[in-house]
């Protein structure tokens, strides 16, 4: 008996574990605040108390079909000519991930999401060798560009948390599926406006880079976003 009741509560523990674990299977979102929008913010670095200004970063929202929606990302970096682009399709209604591309001075990379299986190819510039991906997944997951823009979505209110399934290609640190969390919602106020502040971190640095969002509770948009990785800070806004 004591051997079944040790087996009854690990097995309920995983049953409730999976439950919270968010992924499109199971996400409710606020689908009304998705439009088409557009918006450039600068990127800056904190040194010595001065903010210096290192790029802009341009977000595009863009409705391809009643169905499918782009997430382009854009930065521009002040001491580098290239451009860095990642775009990102997914489902509207639940963020199912379908392609995920990344161009940069580093890297190309692109990705195809089916049932079950992750395929494409992963360019290292500086070593010019090519990986071909080909990843079985078991599991349902968002692609690991999206879920910053996933937040915005989310059912947000105080003390909210939960863990967010997530697939990214790294081939030199982890890949598959992984998890990012939101490990605190606030309210609070930014230039006026009333705000939710998401801390949020992920398993892509073990945890170790910390990203908060400010998020305007009428519009969903965020109007600022802090990343605290080693000490370093960045702000975005």
């Amino acid at each position: 008996m004591r051997t079944f009741l040790i087996l009854l509560i690990i097995g309920s523990a995983n049953f409730f574990s999976a439950q919270n674990l968010l992924s499109p299977s199971n996400v409710k979102l606020d689908s009304k605040y998705i439009q088409d929008e557009s918006s450039e913010v600068s990127w800056t670095m904190e040194n010595a108390g001065s903010k210096i200004e290192i790029g802009k970063v341009t977000t595009e929202f863009k409705k391809l079909n009643k169905k499918d929606l782009l997430i382009r990302t854009t930065v521009k970096m002040k001491q580098a000519p290239e451009v860095w682009v990642d775009s990102t399709i997914i489902k509207i209604s639940d963020f199912q991930p379908v392609y995920h591309s990344s161009f940069n001075s580093m890297r190309n990379m692109s990705l195809k999401f089916g049932k079950n299986k992750v395929t494409g190819y992963y360019r290292d510039k500086k070593t010019q060798k090519k990986d071909v991906i080909d990843e079985v997944t078991t599991s349902a997951y968002f692609d690991s560009n999206s879920y910053p823009a996933l937040i915005r979505f989310l059912p947000l209110k105080e003390n909210y948390k939960t863990e967010i399934s997530i697939f990214d290609y790294n081939p030199t640190a982890k890949k598959g599926v992984i998890k990012a969390y939101i490990e605190k919602v606030e309210k609070g106020e930014y230039n006026s406006k009333k705000v939710w502040i998401v801390k949020t971190t992920d398993d892509i640095q073990d945890r170790k880079t910390e990203s908060t969002y400010y998020i305007d509770q009428v519009t969903r948009k965020v109007v600022k976003q802090e990343v605290n990785a080693g000490g370093r800070k960045m702000i975005m806004e």
